[in-house]
């Protein structure tokens, strides 16, 4: 019998990278401060509802999760993992800011130079029986793991340090609900 990807992240072994839930209009400040939110874009009311939902999902269908949560240090990032996993550590990794600069103008070396290092965090396989969590941003179209929604999630299935790694599914918030579905394999 074919495993349904429920039964799969039930069991662990996968990297959870999620987008952070949805941000108000605008722009962060060309010379933001992490330390200020003020400077940056946030969530939005309805981002914070989005966190907490996409937590509560995860605790509904007993998705084992890893601690700590690994959040980017912008500030929509780090709450969206707060409202999502409350009772959970959160470690902010810098790294997950330089998402991005992949939509912005930099050259090819310092483009390639990001992906590796996103290649290099996707191959880490997560402790037995559990599913690590990544709460930082979407990538351009085509580029890395691609054009993410807000809290959307890319199921990523580790093969190693040094063995790159497996996209396994696109969730998009709408589909979490729907995983016990018998059909959504």
């Amino acid at each position: 019998m074919e495993l349904t990807i429920l039964d799969s992240l039930r069991a662990g072994g996968f990297i959870l990278y999620v987008r952070h839930g949805e941000a108000i209009v605008g722009e962060d400040q060309p010379y933001f401060n992490f330390q200020y939110c003020y400077t940056q874009r946030n969530l939005s009311d309805y981002g914070r509802r989005e966190a907490v939902y996409y937590g509560q999902m995860l605790r509904y269908w007993q998705i084992p999760i890893n601690s700590p949560i690994i959040a980017s240090p912008l500030c929509r990032t780090i709450e969206t993992a707060q409202l999502a996993f409350p009772t959970m550590y959160i470690q902010i990794d810098p790294f997950w800011f330089e998402i991005n600069k992949l939509g912005g103008n930099i050259s090819a070396l310092e483009q390639q130079h990001i992906l590796k290092n996103v290649q290099s965090q996707l191959e880490k396989t997560p402790p037995i029986g559990t599913n690590q969590v990544i709460i930082a941003h979407s990538f351009p179209n085509g580029i890395g793991l691609g054009k993410i929604s807000n809290m959307g999630t890319v199921v990523v299935k580790p093969k190693g340090e040094g063995n790159g790694y497996e996209i396994v599914k696109q969730l998009p918030l709408t589909d979490l609900a729907a995983l016990g579905n018998p059909l959504n394999k």
